[in-house]
């Protein structure tokens, strides 16, 4: 009785020193396991599991999905942000951006999770295992990319004063859209049913910011798709009619667009009427019409250099 006792405390053992064994080594394996490369890049899985606690902590509705979606995610996070950090060093891009500015940039982050101050901010992601250095890397990385798009593009850029005059002078009315988005790319009109299919699927069951976060090609991708508020003003016609009949909480039916096709959810509407500052408020219009079309400027070059960039899973 007590041999066949002692015979399975030893089994029971080890079963445990075997696992334990096979964990650690995987553990070790995957510490140094190279999942991709892009290019001469490469990203490995612990960059992939710290992709994860930052796309987490940003997008806590990430939770709703599986391990093996979220992980899906976080790599093509990491692709689109080493195809950037690609561009950006061939264009020489002057690195040197200004701490106040960085730190506009991050409020733009933090705040759309309900978080105060920069100091909230950094206690949070202390809370999350996320090093805020990598989270400022990340931002500037962003800024850097902003500036090699302005750069190139804003030679580009077609503001009609005139009528952005019109607008101001016909009514002291704002209208702001706070929206969503997300953009994806077809071969064909197959296709275009097939994935529209699909993203609409996942919104049904998952919710449109993790949608964006899965399916998106945009940049504002790893933000769940957020835009900041957009003046009607500063839409293109089509757009402008399209989101002016979509209500509060709904998604609109995807719309071409440079790039793709494009689909908004409106979060939120502000229509506001106020004395106006004329000067002040056609600058604005012009900041924000400016914004809009550098946007969509960053998409389609960003899909440009994509297709030549060589991407290899190990």
């Amino acid at each position: 009785m007590k041999e066949g006792f002692m015979k399975i405390k030893l089994k029971i053992f080890f079963s445990i020193y075997v696992f334990l064994f096979l964990f650690i080594n995987s553990a070790l394996g995957t510490e140094n396991k190279i999942i991709l490369r892009v290019n001469d890049q490469i990203i490995t899985s612990i960059d992939i599991n710290n992709e994860i606690k930052y796309l987490t902590a940003l997008n806590p509705g990430l939770n709703k999905l599986t391990d093996i979606e979220v992980y899906e995610i976080s790599k093509k996070s990491l692709v689109n942000e080493k195809i950037k950090e690609n561009e950006i060093k061939k264009n020489l891009i002057n690195e040197n951006i200004p701490e106040d500015f960085l730190e506009k940039l991050l409020f733009r982050v933090y705040s759309k999770i309900g978080i105060g101050s920069l100091d909230e901010f950094k206690i949070y992601l202390k809370n999350n295992t996320i090093e805020y250095e990598k989270v400022l890397e990340k931002i500037r990385a962003e800024a850097l990319w902003n500036e090699l798009i302005v750069a190139r593009f804003s030679k580009n850029l077609k503001i009609n004063e005139n009528q952005l005059k019109k607008e101001i002078k016909k009514n002291q009315i704002i209208k702001k859209f706070l929206m969503s988005e997300i953009l994806f790319e077809v071969k064909n009109t197959k296709d275009f049913k097939d994935k529209y299919k699909e993203i609409k699927k996942a919104i049904i069951e998952t919710g449109f910011e993790n949608t964006a976060l899965r399916y998106s090609s945009s940049q504002t991708s790893s933000m769940g798709g957020k835009l900041d508020w957009i003046n009607e003003s500063s839409m293109n016609r089509n757009i402008r009619e399209i989101v002016n009949k979509t209500k509060i909480n709904e998604a609109t039916k995807p719309m071409p667009v440079p790039g793709g096709y494009l689909i908004l959810k409106i979060n939120d509407i502000q229509t506001v009427k106020v004395e106006l500052n004329f000067d002040e408020e056609l600058k604005k219009m012009i900041r924000s019409s400016k914004n809009y079309q550098l946007n969509q400027f960053s998409k389609i070059y960003f899909n440009k250099i994509k297709k030549d960039i060589q991407i290899y899973e190990s």
